[in-house]
């Protein structure tokens, strides 16, 4: 017996040093409290997860060995432990107060935070890295609840845009590191202007809805709230680069010093990235780079950025006409010469914007902390076109004699110049009496200084006039001021979030006067955005909320400079409610969200020409977006997780005017409607992501997106409509490592992999012409099935 039971033991050895352990524990605080979305890093091999909302984590499928763990939490000195595993273990930690101020304290007074009545996603550097291919920011976010992603080129590299909840980005409140990017004077958040961005992003959070307090241009569709570059303790480089269709190529290289002296980082980053795009003449040469010092003490962190893009990219902001889309889809017919046969290759936007960051956090005692920031951006650059037959009294010039024969009209090119400063301070004091209570007081005051001139290049005829003849400018200032307040309060399973924000604009322009004169004008607006809500821990894994907030929203550049005082637009208001649910534990995440949000003179497009005979924003008295918005993750086995959402909503505008151009007799028609759609605004949204991975460090990942029906105007007509469209995307990616490379990774995306046809974004205009209406749609054919691949190396 002793024989056989030796060789069963035997036999069994090599099944028994295959076995299969786990580790799990949980994470709190030296007080007891659970730390939710604490990290846990573990190392043979290296991989880490989150803790889930009871604070609890667990790595399974180990092997018999030595491990080490490590948990973090920000705000907390992390705790390492040494594990020898030779069954499954629960091991627990205990986080004390952290020895240095972190870097995501300095944009926490800007964002919800785990018990916050409000809507939102969080994006972490890695889930960002999986689809970082050199495609624009937005097609990074994507995935997340009712976003709508657009592409002037049609493949992600140059103009691009992005609408969440059927709001575009002039609605849309974008922050880095607290402050604001929204342009000042259009309002819209130009990504374009930062090539490569996400590569120095360490995290974003998406708000939906008003959401809390922000600096800048009040959110009536969302915010989004970026984070750069943060502390990285070990020395790193890395290069990055993309290849793919549309002769698309991307280079990045990026190099960290780690933590120096215990004290401080420095970290750089040098990008490019080149397109030909997939509508004709849509080209793209993009440049950026960033740089960030750092210096962390034990109460103090500080920390400067220097950062700039460089664009220049050809037109493709036209779109192709309705007519052409079905027999050539990637036609651009704009910017011919007065031969109609050839085209003007200087038909260019050229832009740079150079940025500057000085960030410190200061902890002053145990339960006071101050955030504080100034900058600086310049930006500079033109858009340079031909112009057929241009009336030269359109310029201020004379019309000219030669040969006994006047000249009133020339071709011509011309630049159009923006150049601007932006600069200024936020601020933000965080106290913490109690553990229970959490207040905010936080504000920013900016300005803006921006010279648009427009010059003359060429003509076609001799004018006499100088080079680079300047022949209009407009200098504008505004000034942005906000203060906001805010607080929580627990009382045992309650949160209690009441916040309230006043915020004050003045804007001087150059436009139309009550009498039609164009000089310098100015407009003033005060506004108060209050917000409540509460939010109820029904258990460790879930909660309830329910949340109301208003926002106010200043009308943009061209709705005061193409307007007379009395004709000019009013500001909009937004009454905003949401009410959700989520859960969090090891397996699943899952929310659901409904919203209502009210607007009262919200601006659209209505076709009314105002007394200048501009098309500005009119304001529609009653329209609201109702809707439910579910987001989940399940994760069905350790090596296969599902990850969806799915957006149904009511978009409406009440009693929508519509005015018609009417070429017959010189006015225009007005036409009534009832209840309508709102523009790009679908009914459903919805996005799936299949993740699987076959070994360690390989990932398959099938990736869906549909999006319903859109209408290019406001009155519900099937005639002027997108399409709705369903595409689906791989991505494919395996990383492993050598002796002398910490981590290579090989990546291949396939983009709209059935080459699905469809457009993500048009316009249209109609007029009456013989006693019919005719309608000039457009619309931005996006590509069918592409491809990006990838080869990363870290060192």
């Amino acid at each position: 017996m002793k024989n056989v039971f030796a060789a069963i033991t035997a036999l069994l050895l090599p099944v028994l040093a295959s076995a299969q352990l786990s580790i799990s524990g949980k994470i709190t605080n030296t007080s007891g409290e659970v730390l939710p979305g604490a990290t846990i890093t573990i190392t043979n091999p290296s991989a880490n997860i989150v803790a889930d909302a009871a604070g609890k984590f667990s790595f399974n499928d180990l092997k018999p060995g030595n491990y080490s763990l490590k948990a973090s939490y920000i705000g907390y000195q992390p705790v390492t432990k040494n594990i020898n595993l030779t069954a499954s273990q629960t091991v627990n930690f205990s986080l004390g107060n952290g020895v240095m101020v972190t870097d995501e304290v300095t944009v926490s007074a800007t964002r919800a935070g785990k018990k916050s009545p409000t809507a939102f996603t969080n994006l972490s550097k890695k889930e960002l890295e999986k689809n970082n291919y050199g495609q624009d920011l937005p097609y990074l976010l994507n995935q997340t609840p009712s976003t709508v992603v657009t592409s002037d080129a049609g493949a992600g590299v140059g103009y691009t845009g992005i609408r969440i909840r059927g709001s575009d980005g002039t609605r849309t409140n974008v922050t880095l590191n607290g402050i604001p990017l929204n342009d000042a004077e259009s309002q819209g958040a130009y990504f374009i202007d930062l090539p490569d961005l996400a590569s120095s992003v360490d995290n974003i959070q998406i708000q939906r809805g008003v959401g809390t307090s922000t600096n800048g241009a009040g959110a009536f569709g969302a915010s989004i709230n970026i984070q750069t570059t943060t502390r990285r303790d070990t020395g790193y480089a890395e290069l990055n680069n993309s290849v793919g269709s549309y002769g698309t190529l991307k280079n990045t290289v990026s190099l960290g010093s780690g933590l120096v002296g215990g004290k401080f980082t420095f970290d750089g980053r040098l990008s490019r990235i080149k397109s030909d795009g997939y509508i004709d003449r849509a080209k793209s040469d993009l440049k950026s780079y960033f740089l960030s010092g750092a210096y962390y003490g034990k109460n103090t962190l500080i920390r400067v950025n220097v950062f700039s893009g460089q664009e220049k990219t050809y037109q493709a902001w036209n779109g192709v006409p309705e007519d052409t889309v079905a027999v050539h889809p990637t036609y651009n017919g704009l910017g011919l010469e007065s031969d109609g046969k050839t085209y003007y290759n200087n038909q260019t936007d050229n832009y740079t914007q150079n940025y500057a960051q000085a960030l410190i956090t200061q902890k002053v005692t145990d339960n006071l902390t101050f955030n504080g920031a100034l900058h600086y951006t310049k930006g500079f650059g033109y858009y340079e076109e031909y112009k057929n037959t241009d009336s030269l009294s359109h310029y201020g010039v004379t019309p000219v004699t030669i040969g006994g024969t006047t000249f009133a009209t020339t071709d011509l090119v011309r630049r159009l110049w923006l150049n601007n400063d932006f600069y200024g301070l936020t601020y933000a004091f965080n106290y913490t009496p109690k553990q229970n209570l959490n207040f905010t007081l936080g504000g920013a005051y900016n300005e803006y200084r921006g010279a648009h001139y427009n010059n003359i290049e060429w003509t076609q005829q001799s004018t006499n006039i100088p080079p680079d003849y300047e022949y209009s400018r407009d200098n504008a200032r505004k000034n942005d001021f906000n203060i906001f307040a805010k607080a929580d309060i627990k009382m045992n399973d309650v949160t209690l979030f009441a916040d309230m924000q006043y915020r004050h604009i003045y804007y001087s322009f150059l436009g139309y006067d009550r009498n039609r004169n164009n000089v310098q004008q100015n407009a003033s607006f005060s506004f108060y955005n209050p917000k409540a809500g509460i939010t109820y821990q029904l258990n460790d894994q879930s909660n309830a909320y329910l949340s109301f907030a208003v926002g106010n929203h200043e009308p943009s550049r061209d709705d005061f400079t193409q307007s007379t005082p009395g004709s000019r637009p009013k500001a909009e208001n937004l009454k905003d409610w949401e009410a959700g649910y989520r859960y969090s534990s090891a397996g699943v995440n899952f929310g659901i969200n409904g919203f209502f949000m009210d607007y009262n003179n919200q601006l659209v497009l209505t076709g009314q020409i105002n007394d200048v005979g501009g098309f500005i924003h009119s304001n529609v008295k009653d329209s609201y977006r109702a809707g439910v918005e579910l987001d989940g993750k399940v994760r069905i086995t350790p090596q296969f997780y599902w990850a969806a959402t799915a957006s149904l909503s009511r978009n409406k505008v009440k009693n929508f005017v519509e005015f018609i151009d009417n070429t017959d007799t010189g006015g225009q028609d007005e036409v009534k409607y009832g209840t309508t759609n709102l523009a790009f605004s679908p009914s459903f949204v919805g996005s799936s992501e299949l993740n699987f991975v076959p070994l360690k460090g390989a990932e398959i990942a099938f990736i869906s997106k549909y999006v319903g029906k859109q209408y290019l105007d406001n009155t519900s007509n099937e005639t002027r409509k997108l399409n709705a469209f369903f595409v689906n995307s791989v991505r494919l990616h395996y990383s492993f490592k050598t002796n002398v490379i910490k981590n290579i990774g090989i990546g291949l995306q396939v983009n709209n992999l059935f080459s699905e046809k469809y457009s993500s974004n048009g316009y249209t205009y109609s007029d009456i012409e013989g006693g019919t209406r005719v309608n000039y749609n457009a619309y931005f054919p996006q590509a069918p099935r592409n491809f990006m691949a990838s080869l990363s190396l870290g060192f």
